[in-house]
């Protein structure tokens, strides 16, 4: 079993300053817990380190390879102390984030230019990917989710940005072409532009003014997770996608789709954070998850698409 590491920094003192009492002066600790402490590691290692006596004091030869020994370590634990100091100061370092592949490719890549020119010593380490990570055993700092679920783990935080709703989209060209739509039942006559791809016979779930929700059966003629994908087929008068508006936003901006049926409306799932703890954040972790929360907050109060 590895010795206490406090006897080795005792040991190290009486050593640096040539006997115990002088490391009782130089450090206020009492000497009768120095002299405890080194016959600790006496014993413990089962050798003589110091010759005591009355008048004389004295490193034996295995002492004082010890001594350097308890040096390193000494030094390596104010090394980690300065770091911790260094990194505490002002946000720098690498922030570990994952990040779902559309949160990436739209809204991170809208706000991060930013929070990177406001903080120039932070660097984003992103996880692209629609796997649910582990973020205490991946060593993960921060993860965005959008989940109809919230997450229940009593170890993780939670930061809530916004409840992000879908709606259906399509090209005016599409619409010209296959015809508008005035009720939810025609979706069924219409081409299909699906996320879901996992089957072939699907379903939407839509609610509509009153809060009336129908359940309208689709059959896709395109399907896959990829949202921004999904919103380019839309753009070339593939069909009828149902997307986040935070996908769609600009694509309607610039015209290049219009809202289908646009009191009508589906669940995507609540946009939020989860973090292993709030104590011991990093500056550099800290000052992100204000800045999300700042710039996601903002977006989720724009107006919705028209």
């Amino acid at each position: 079993m590895l010795t206490d590491l406090d006897d080795f920094y005792c040991f190290a003192l009486v050593v640096e300053h040539g006997g115990f009492s002088a490391a009782e002066r130089a450090t206020d600790i009492p000497k009768s817990k120095l002299s405890r402490r080194v016959y600790n590691l006496e014993e413990q290692l089962g050798v003589r380190l110091i010759q005591r006596s009355s008048r004389h004091f004295a490193v034996t030869d295995i002492g004082m390879d010890v001594y350097r020994h308890a040096q390193v370590m000494m030094n390596a634990a104010q090394a980690a102390h300065d770091v911790v100091n260094h990194l505490s100061s002002q946000p720098r370092g690498v922030i570990k984030v994952s990040v779902p592949v559309d949160i990436a490719q739209n809204q991170m890549a809208k706000i991060l230019p930013a929070f990177l020119k406001k903080y120039p010593e932070v660097r984003v380490q992103m996880l692209v990917s629609n796997r649910r990570v582990d973020v205490i055993n991946e060593g993960i700092d921060l993860a965005l989710r959008v989940r109809s679920k919230l997450d229940d783990d009593p170890n993780l935080v939670l930061r809530q940005f916004e409840a992000i709703e879908q709606r259906l989209f399509a090209s005016q060209a599409y619409l010209n072409e296959f015809g508008n739509l005035t009720t939810p039942e025609q979706l069924a006559e219409h081409r299909i532009i699906s996320m879901s791809e996992d089957h072939l016979d699907q379903q939407f779930l839509l609610t509509g003014p009153d809060h009336q929700q129908k359940k309208i059966k689709v059959n896709p003629v395109i399907m896959g997770s990829n949202l921004l994908m999904l919103a380019e087929l839309a753009t070339q008068n593939c069909g009828i996608a149902l997307l986040p508006d935070s996908i769609a936003q600009d694509f309607v901006k610039t015209g290049q789709l219009v809202t289908v049926l646009p009191e009508w409306t589906a669940p995507h799932g609540v946009f939020h954070a989860v973090y292993p703890s709030r104590r011991g954040l990093l500056p550099a972790v800290r000052v992100f998850i204000d800045y999300l929360v700042e710039q996601l907050t903002q977006c989720s109060t724009k107006k919705r698409p028209d």
